[in-house]
């Protein structure tokens, strides 16, 4: 599992609020949470991102409210990993609960650039920063983690265990 693409940076305290805005919660549709992913903070983030971006930040991403909206917002964006300084602690849970990779690495936090080619080893934790010529250390998923983002979340792990069975 590895991800691979241009990253759009943002900066500490990003919360869920401008993540998905609080007036786009009133529907399911991924597509639609898509469409709006970001826009309060980065109004161009849907028309510029592409399937396997990778989102970077500083401290604190996914404060604020305890919504799914925001991760699933990120994840139908086609986002393909999440690099933070940290994550709020309940962010940090709902994604890894809808299978959105994420990983906590400060160095990465600071060094990667809106715009750097970006790609990620989720088995090393390795992230390089093409463009900058540097690596990155990130403590790679547990394998319940791993194998709960492969299979899309945490209720898609748990259907693939009973089907299993």
């Amino acid at each position: 599992m590895n991800a691979h693409g241009t990253a759009h940076k943002y900066g500490d305290h990003v919360d869920t609020d401008v993540i998905i805005p609080a007036r786009y919660l009133n529907t399911q549709s991924h597509e639609e949470l898509a469409a709006h992913c970001m826009e309060d903070i980065d109004r161009d983030f849907p028309a510029k991102n592409r399937p396997g971006d990778i989102m970077v930040a500083g401290l604190n991403f996914g404060c604020g409210s305890s919504r799914e909206h925001a991760p699933i917002a990120i994840k139908a964006a086609g986002v393909s990993c999440v690099i933070a300084k940290n994550f709020a602690r309940i962010f940090y849970r709902n994604a890894i609960n809808i299978g959105l990779a994420i990983l906590e690495c400060p160095a990465a936090g600071e060094g990667i650039d809106d715009g750097d080619e970006v790609s990620v080893d989720f088995d090393t934790g390795v992230i390089n920063n093409v463009t900058k010529g540097e690596t990155y250390q990130a403590e790679p998923f547990p394998p319940f983690i791993k194998d709960m983002i492969e299979k899309g979340g945490l209720m898609a792990s748990l259907r693939a265990k009973e089907a299993a069975r």
